[in-house]
């Protein structure tokens, strides 16, 4: 089988996680659009929703995901080597800033970066998950490559704010997921729309609509839009973030209906895979 194409040493095959049904990466072509929030919210919606959800964050250079969910202890390394992932809101986390706590930058090549992502993603005692979520670093890079050399992906999806300027960085992302060969999910619009709290007028900041129109360009979907609202940022903050909220909160609802969305995406690729897979 093998023969035939004079290749370097042999890249072993992306291995499944046992017990691990949907492995999603979250990305953006540049920093700053709030991925990881989306990210966090996305898994805390589809935990409120009965999914049994994971979250690696895979954004070595700037873990952002134990400030969001308000953890901040080293996990602990059971009997085998295995690392157990920290509990958050109904998550299973795991992220490098557990390990390298405080602002302290990691300065790592692209072996170690592979080889951390591998361990993060075989290592841990992930358990059964419905859905596990990996938060990329921004930009187009080694981790996303280490990632699917590492585990099949479902799919992926891409964060943008409507400004011109994030846009032609989703529009790198989307293309980068194209040729590693990922199906992109989708893409969804964050800092949207912004509502003034005092005369409750629409303010248009990032010229909202742009990612709609960048989605039909590509053919995908749209999975959705979340204002910009000073009320998610605190969550984020605080490490409580605002999809706690419950699907009923003004500030949670667009986390659930991207929730909703993605697992209809992903539904409909496994129907279309004839994947036998129950989400």
């Amino acid at each position: 089988m093998s023969h035939g194409h004079a290749q370097g040493p042999q890249v072993p095959a992306p291995q499944n996680i046992p017990g691990v049904t949907n492995i999603l990466a979250v990305g953006s072509g540049k920093g700053g659009v709030g991925k990881t929030t989306t990210a966090v919210n996305l898994c805390i919606a589809l935990a409120q929703l009965g999914y049994k959800v994971g979250l690696l964050d895979a954004d070595i250079y700037g873990p952002n995901v134990p400030l969001m969910v308000g953890r901040m202890q080293p996990p602990r390394v059971s009997e085998g080597n295995r690392i157990e992932p920290i509990e958050a809101h109904g998550l299973k986390v795991i992220s490098v800033g557990f390990i390298n706590p405080g602002d302290k930058p990691l300065v790592w090549r692209g072996p170690m970066l592979h080889s951390v992502i591998r361990q993060f993603l075989q290592q841990v005692d992930w358990g059964t998950l419905d859905f596990l979520i990996v938060d990329l670093p921004p930009g187009t890079g080694d981790v996303v490559i280490s990632l699917v050399q590492t585990v099949p992906l479902t799919g992926a999806i891409v964060v943008s704010t409507p400004s011109d300027v994030s846009l032609q960085d989703a529009r790198k992302a989307i293309e980068m997921f194209k040729q590693v060969h990922v199906d992109v999910l989708g893409i969804v619009e964050n800092m949207s729309n912004f509502v003034c709290p005092h005369c409750h007028h629409e303010i248009d900041i990032f010229s909202k609509g742009g990612v709609e129109k960048t989605a039909r360009q590509f053919d995908l979907p749209f999975l959705g839009a979340i204002d910009l609202d000073p009320a998610i940022r605190r969550g984020g903050d605080s490490g409580l973030p605002a999809a706690l909220g419950g699907e009923a909160s003004p500030n949670a609802k667009a986390f659930y209906e991207l929730a909703k969305k993605l697992t209809a995406a992903v539904a409909a690729r496994a129907a279309d895979d004839n994947f036998i897979q129950i989400v």
